[in-house]
């Protein structure tokens, strides 16, 4: 007998990809929680607890009561322009909130598709190389 005539019998064992009987799948991982809000429901409560905090703290006055100094704010010593434009950026940041609460993520996929179609061909991927 020589070294060379004894052979293993049988297919080759690969890694990972077939097993007996077929194909192994990965099985999905399922959400702990199904009852726990969406990450954009819980962005929209976070937004709306800033604004509804930021609300309440331009309408409380600084130093209430006869034995508290009073603490001057710094909303006292803005001007009137500065004052004017807190104002506009808050209601700009409430109205992008209001825009942003009423689209779904398919909608807002929906609208960058076609934004991406109504581009030009200038923007796209110049081919390099021969050919």
């Amino acid at each position: 007998m020589s070294d060379y005539d004894l052979r293993p019998g049988g297919s080759l064992k690969l890694k990972g990809g077939v097993a007996e009987g077929g194909i192994v799948k990965k099985k999905k991982k399922k959400s702990k929680l199904k009852n726990e809000p969406s990450e954009l429901e819980r962005e929209r409560e976070r937004v709306k607890e800033l604004l509804f905090q930021e609300e309440e703290s331009t309408k409380t006055p600084s130093g209430s009561g006869r034995n508290s100094p009073a603490i001057v704010s710094s909303s006292s010593k803005k001007t009137e322009a500065e004052k004017r434009f807190e104002e506009a950026q808050r209601r700009r940041l409430a109205h992008r909130v209001a825009k942003l609460a009423g689209k779904t993520h398919k909608d807002r996929v929906n609208e960058f598709n076609a934004h991406l179609e109504s581009l030009s061909e200038h923007h796209d991927i110049p081919k390099v190389g021969p050919g």
